[in-house]
């Protein structure tokens, strides 16, 4: 059994844009064989997802989140109504949801090509991974962040963003998931004692005193960005005191002038743009500075993307060691998830070289909103 919940937006005068359907928590139970381990696609800090078939035959991802959920019935159905009327090409599609005693499950369209990481980081299916494919996604991604932080009726800070949660449809569009359920879990999502990621993709700002800003999911697709040009992980570690990897050696190789090494070498076998791919790892430079205020945003980042003919101001030194040095740790757990196995620095010179040896600090952007 499944009820129509229309969701309506004061916007369209209270028009009903989406309906996301409540199930049965026995046809969700049937559609996944009764929560079959074969079925298991993923588990992560907020519960393990689930591959399903409805019994109209549509494929689902259910999401069953861990029992000490914050919210009660009432909360989670309106935490719900709010994520279900995010809708853009480049999110994962919220569908429905579950709610009976303590269970409390998410169901969300699925992609049939899995994860992000699942195909980036390994190495005979990277090998399917071409530059316009790659580029593609990394467009797609910076799309549906902008319509979080900027278009989107609620302001969203995903805080999570990393491969494993850029989901790949069966053209290989990128969807981004997870992007409510820090919401949905977490009964304050603001409090610096409950910090939601995965060390290596986090700005230093948000691991160490738990500030949120757009400019924390900037950090993110910066780094995601660069591990998909070089098709290598940032980090590994669940310590935050060694970090230096992926965003070290790429600084290192910037300001060496040996930026081509960082290319994935697939990439350089075949006929792929050298010049955009470079112009990449420089946005993503950008994307993931120490200071938080250097960081473009992701409106930002779109138009660099797009006007190739436009110079990119240098980037400045990378958070790519968070150190906490002699201060006692910080106590706060950190949730990660999986859910599948200014135009200031725009340079008005129309001279497209590169100055990748021209280190700087600089300072284009108001602060954090």
């Amino acid at each position: 059994m499944m009820r129509n919940w229309e969701i309506k937006d004061d916007a369209t005068r209270n028009e009903s844009i989406e309906s996301c359907f409540e199930f049965s928590f026995s046809t969700i139970r049937a559609s996944t064989n009764n929560f079959s381990s074969s079925n298991k696609l993923g588990q992560g800090g907020f519960g393990i997802v689930y591959k399903g078939r409805l019994p109209n035959g549509r494929l689902i991802a259910a999401k069953r989140l861990m029992r000490h959920s914050a919210h009660g019935e009432v909360e989670f159905k309106n935490e719900v109504k709010l994520v279900a009327r995010l809708h853009h090409n480049n999110l994962l599609r919220l569908i429905g949801f579950c709610v009976q005693g303590n269970e409390r499950i998410l169901i969300y369209e699925f992609a049939p090509n899995g994860s992000l990481d699942f195909v980036l980081f390994d190495a005979m299916r990277r090998e399917h991974l071409t530059w316009e494919i790659r580029y593609k996604i990394i467009q797609g991604i910076a799309r549906g962040l902008l319509y979080l932080h900027e278009e989107s009726q609620e302001r969203i800070f995903h805080r999570d963003l990393k491969a494993s949660n850029v989901l790949l449809d069966e053209n290989m569009n990128p969807k981004i998931s997870d992007f409510g359920t820090a919401r949905l879990f977490l009964e304050d999502q603001t409090s610096a004692s409950r910090i939601v990621g995965t060390y290596g993709y986090m700005a230093p700002e948000y691991a160490k005193y738990g500030k949120i800003s757009v400019k924390v999911d900037v950090f993110s697709f910066g780094v995601l960005l660069l591990e998909i040009v070089s098709g290598r992980k940032n980090s590994t570690s669940h310590s935050p005191k060694q970090m230096e990897h992926l965003l070290s050696k790429s600084w290192k190789l910037w300001t060496s002038g040996k930026v081509l090494e960082l290319i994935d070498p697939i990439l350089l076998k075949t006929d792929s743009p050298v010049e955009e791919i470079t112009r990449c790892i420089h946005i993503g430079l950008l994307c993931v500075q120490k200071n938080a205020a250097c960081r473009p945003t992701m409106n930002l980042v779109i138009l660099m993307l797009e006007c190739c003919s436009q110079c990119l101001l240098p980037p400045s030194e990378p958070a790519y060691l968070i150190d906490f040095g002699d201060e006692e740790e910080p106590n706060v757990p950190v949730i990660g998830d999986h859910l599948y196995s200014p135009t200031a620095l725009l340079s008005t010179s129309s001279n497209s070289t590169l100055s990748i040896n021209q280190v700087s600090i600089t300072d284009p952007y108001p602060e954090p909103r």
